[in-house]
């Protein structure tokens, strides 16, 4: 171990005693949920390639705020001696490192593939060859449901928003069919399924969170990928953003404070919700569109962004909107806070707090923070 306590040998994890891993450790929501975790005394190991511009101030930051809980091993999902290693050591498992940028996806399959699919099944196959029974929880995407085409649209204002009462009213619930569309969606809804099937098949106890659209402190966002952070980070900067469709496609923003919250509550009821999918967003009371989420942001900036427009995008949703209600009983999960406040909890993170990044459109590896 270095003296910054990052673990570069993949020969041993360190002397603390089975610590919580966390792949994707340094990204987005990973971060966030290690210093939740140290905070409450619990010793963490943080998994990350560190290949995501940026991240690297996330684990900086955690290891200087838990100086004695946090432990870095830096090395990739696809290394089968070095996810063994930790896993072998872990008390619990929060999945998050992927690739995450379908646009990354279509440009290298395999690639995708390899980290999403045959990294997550690296992960299950340790854990079902322990003796114990690990918890496992993984961060799927809404994505594993395709573009939602089947699901007629209306455009209401700035929204486009379901016929369907009831969808409108409640969003997309776990009942709806799985639809794989882009070598990213097979990627992580395969994934998905053999989370779901360990725990059917082999009793290890797993959880699955499809997410929708996460935003908050630490989050790096992208054009690709984070979109939110990515357009208050260049409003503030003032450069343009580009959005790629009409803008008035429709994401229920969920706060990560919100998201970290739901992914311990699973933790803590795993011998109750083992198996189960979970939808993770900011439910209906939090649907917005694109266009709405920029005119907000220029009223925090006090200006218009400059804002052009582009085709849209392989797969892309015009509406999705996570309905909430399973978790929100299972996990005994609070309801989400209100976006706009949530919104501003960024802005001033990104004004004061946000470390200096050059991030570039499309990313090989992700730390692991999903659309």
């Amino acid at each position: 171990m270095t003296s910054d306590g990052i673990i570069r040998s993949t020969s041993k994890i360190g002397s603390r005693q089975r610590p919580v891993l966390i792949t994707g450790g340094a990204g987005f929501i990973g971060s966030n949920l290690a210093d939740w975790l140290a905070r409450e005394g619990y010793d963490v190991l943080v998994y990350d390639a560190l290949v995501r511009p940026g991240v690297e101030a996330n684990l900086a930051w955690l290891k200087q705020r838990h100086p004695a809980r946090i432990t870095a091993v830096v090395a990739d999902v696809r290394d089968e001696a070095s996810i063994t290693a930790a896993a072998r050591e872990a008390s619990a498992v929060f999945h998050f490192a992927a690739q995450v940028a379908v646009t990354t996806s279509l440009d290298d399959p395999y690639c995708d593939f390899e980290i999403n699919t045959r990294g997550t099944l690296l992960l299950l196959e340790v854990l079902r060859q322990r003796n114990d029974r690990i918890p496992l929880i993984y961060a799927s995407t809404n994505k594993v449901y395709g573009d939602l085409g089947d699901i007629e649209l209306e455009r209401v204002g700035e929204n486009h928003l379901p016929r369907d009462v009831y969808v409108r009213r409640n969003g997309i619930g776990e009942d709806q069919p799985l639809s794989l569309h882009t070598p990213y969606g097979c990627s992580k809804g395969a994934a998905d399924q053999y989370v779901l099937d360990y725990a059917r098949s082999f009793g290890v106890p797993t959880v699955v969170m499809r997410m929708s659209c996460i935003y908050g402190p630490r989050q790096l966002g992208t054009e690709d990928q984070g979109w939110v952070a990515h357009f208050v980070r260049a409003a503030i900067d003032g450069k343009p953003i580009t959005i790629y469709g009409d803008g008035c496609q429709v994401r229920d923003l969920l706060h990560v404070e919100d998201a970290v919250n739901a992914y311990l509550s699973a933790w803590r009821q795993i011998a109750i919700v083992r198996g189960n999918a979970f939808n993770l967003g900011g439910s209906a009371a939090n649907a917005v569109s694109v266009l709405q989420v920029v005119s907000e942001i220029g009223a925090l900036v006090g200006r218009p962004l400059d804002v052009t427009f582009a085709d849209w995008r392989p797969s892309d949703q015009r509406y999705y909107v996570s309905d909430i209600r399973k978790a929100l009983r299972m996990l005994q999960w609070p309801e989400p806070r209100n976006w706009r406040d949530g919104l501003r909890d960024l802005y001033r993170w990104m004004k004061e707090d946000a470390p200096a990044v050059q991030t570039t459109a499309s990313l090989p590896l992700e730390s692991a923070e999903l659309p």
